[in-house]
């Protein structure tokens, strides 16, 4: 998947950006039984905890995109964000390679925008999506997967958040320089006077 940390919801339900609610539906729809299958496949072999994490994140993100993408408003608005952050890392990566006077205030805004970002789409709208009556009917969803949940979606977040920064201009850092000699003889001036 090509999401960069920006999830693409577009791609978890391998959709077209100007698919129709009834694509949403039907392509959801298959891919949560699938995944429904699978799980039930996985839970009959015995599923290790990592196993349980990512079904359930799998799950999330299915239905997160159902209940962006069949609603025109939320979709809108979805787009919307994840193009302006998306632009804004540019903007930001453009004004560091050109050594421009806007990189702080653009970083500023970058983080704000990806912070707003991240809470919105890979945890307020998970949770969001767990409640809605056709994504529960679907997935089977309940309230044990929401607390359960609720955990998962934050090391999410906080993983694709560290995973952005990574790649970012300032995230380099200069290593140490330590004089491994004076170190030495401090240590021992201290062990002395002991």
């Amino acid at each position: 998947m090509s999401e960069q940390g920006y999830i693409n919801y577009f791609e978890v339900l391998d959709l077209p950006v100007d698919c129709k609610p009834g694509e949403v539906r039907k392509n959801y729809k298959k891919l949560m039984k699938d995944l429904v299958i699978e799980i039930a496949k996985a839970a009959h072999e015995g599923m290790t905890d990592d196993k349980r994490d990512k079904y359930l994140l799998d799950m999330a993100r299915l239905n997160t995109a159902f209940y962006i993408l069949r609603d025109n408003d939320r979709r809108e608005r979805y787009v919307q964000d994840r193009d302006k952050v998306i632009a804004l890392e540019d903007q930001w990566r453009a004004s560091v390679n050109e050594q421009r006077d806007d990189q702080e205030s653009l970083r500023r805004a970058y983080d704000a925008a990806v912070r707003h970002f991240l809470a919105t789409y890979m945890e307020e709208y998970m949770l969001e999506a767990g409640r809605d009556a056709e994504c529960v009917e679907a997935s089977r969803w309940d309230l044990a997967h929401e607390r359960h949940a609720s955990r998962v979606l934050r090391h999410y977040r906080q993983r694709l958040y560290n995973e952005i920064h990574e790649r970012l201009p300032y995230f380099q850092i200069t290593p140490p320089a330590i004089d491994w000699s004076e170190r030495s003889r401090t240590i021992s001036a201290i062990l002395a006077g002991m």
